[in-house]
């Protein structure tokens, strides 16, 4: 388990947790804070241990998004465009989005800016009721820098993100989970719980194969039906030649539930 000034993790039973521990600022994210989490998911990333991850936040916000206060020292001293929040940024949700592991949003509370992106890169975004979603960014005068504009189309569709963008409306838990933004919705008291249950379900499952399943997933976009289908051939034979797909086999020869090891 690792207690930093800005983040606690722990691990336990293939579960990894990332709590984003700055009440006072509401979570936003300053620099430190984006490359520690960073470096805690390339630890996790690679560590056969972890079957899952679960990202959520401490007291009343999941994440009000960039760090207004480090932001306003660097357009004070004249660094605004070169003090490298934006970069930085863009490596943690890159990072984020493309693990291999599946990865799970409990979102806590009111999720802004950069922190709805944050929550935007995860497999599954579960939502508490005392949850809002703002995407923040025309309020301040400022275009979409930590991915929404690619997540939310794909979500909640054009029209949708359009709204949530330009509009900058605060949702509710609800109208979030109505669009599609998220994916369930519970009390603030079952959060915690509810995301348990599911981060158990996935480290009980073949993560290989939910690895494979992914990178097919965000790279299908970019490809035709025959080169996707090519893909998934690819990634078949991957996973057929795997010891869960060996243990997979087995247990439906032998009329039994599977026990996957993640390779």
């Amino acid at each position: 388990m690792t207690d930093e000034a800005s983040l606690i993790s722990r691990v336990d039973g293939g579960i990894a947790w990332i709590t984003l521990s700055r009440v006072a600022q509401r979570n936003a994210l300053d620099i430190p804070t984006m490359q520690a989490l960073h470096a805690l998911l390339a630890q996790f990333n690679s560590d056969p241990a972890v079957r899952v991850l679960v990202l959520t936040g401490n007291g009343r916000s999941f994440c009000a998004g960039a760090d207004v206060a480090e932001w306003a020292a660097a357009e004070a001293r004249g660094a605004l465009e070169s003090y490298g929040w934006t970069e930085t940024a863009h490596a943690l949700m890159s990072r984020l989005h493309s693990l291999e592991k599946p990865t799970v949003a409990a979102i806590n509370g009111t999720a802004v800016g950069a922190g709805m992106d944050l929550a935007l890169c995860c497999d599954f975004r579960l939502a508490a009721q005392s949850a809002r979603f703002k995407a923040g960014y025309t309020g301040m005068a400022y275009s979409p820098d930590a991915g929404a504009s690619w997540h939310l189309p794909r979500l909640i569709g054009s029209e949708q993100a359009k709204r949530l963008l330009f509009l900058d409306e605060l949702w509710s838990a609800q109208q979030a989970l109505d669009v599609g933004l998220v994916g369930e919705l519970c009390s603030d008291e079952q959060l915690l719980a509810s995301a348990t249950e599911l981060a158990v379900r996935l480290a009980k499952g073949p993560t290989f194969a939910f690895a494979q399943t992914k990178q097919l997933l965000r790279d299908g976009a970019l490809r035709s039906l025959p080169e996707q289908l090519s893909a998934e051939l690819s990634a078949g034979l991957l996973c057929g030649r795997s010891e869960d797909g060996a243990e997979a086999l087995r247990a439906a020869v032998e009329k039994r539930s599977a026990t996957f090891i993640g390779r």
